[in-house]
């Protein structure tokens, strides 16, 4: 009979749950550097010799209205008769404050293996045994003959089956933004100007 405890124990579990656990770590890894190359590429323009690297701005011109410096309630015409003037301004605002950021994280990971060995052994034993006998006498002369054979067959038959399965199940979510990152984002936003024309 098969050996269904040296057969489990020839199982490489640390590929079966080694293998997807790697692949998960390496996929963290891989979503933190394309957050850094996210940022490096898209948020700034790339600098030359000594220049360090620039942020990218996002410049909006519009027409608002203001209140006119120059007003005058006494004044019938004229600038200084308009309580409010248009004014042209420049709004210029950091390109990454603008977007989304990538932060996928695996929060949760289920690796399941299952292992199913079946062991079967079946033995067949048949005996067979047959005989025959004559005698015949001619005259004082006896004749005598006998047979006998007897057969015996046996088989045998061992089979182990082996099923396994593995399933892995992965949950990502994007998220939070690191705190250090995220403090530069607020700053970034402090630094959102508009300038009147």
């Amino acid at each position: 009979m098969a050996n269904l405890v040296q057969e489990l124990n020839s199982l490489d579990f640390s590929v079966y749950i080694g293998g997807p656990l790697q692949a998960a770590v390496k996929a963290q890894h891989d979503a933190s550097i394309s957050q850094v190359n996210f940022i490096k590429e898209v948020g700034f323009t790339p600098g030359t010799g000594t220049n360090p690297d620039q942020l990218k701005y996002v410049d909006f011109y519009y027409e608002k209205s203001v209140p006119n410096p120059e007003y005058d309630s006494t004044a019938t015409s004229g600038p200084t008769s308009e309580r409010f003037i248009d004014a042209k301004v420049n709004l210029k605002v950091p390109f990454l404050s603008m977007l989304t950021i990538p932060a996928l994280r695996i929060d949760e990971m289920t690796i399941d293996f299952n292992a199913k060995l079946n062991s079967v052994e079946t033995q067949n034993v048949s005996s067979e045994f047959s005989g025959s006998a004559s005698l015949s006498a001619k005259f004082w002369k006896v004749k005598f003959n006998a047979s006998a054979s007897y057969k015996k067959t046996s088989s045998s038959t061992s089979t182990t089956e082996r099923t396994y399965t593995l399933g892995v199940h992965v949950k990502a979510v994007n998220d939070e933004l690191p705190a250090g990152l995220s403090r530069v984002l607020d700053m970034l936003e402090d630094s959102i100007s508009a300038v009147n024309n």
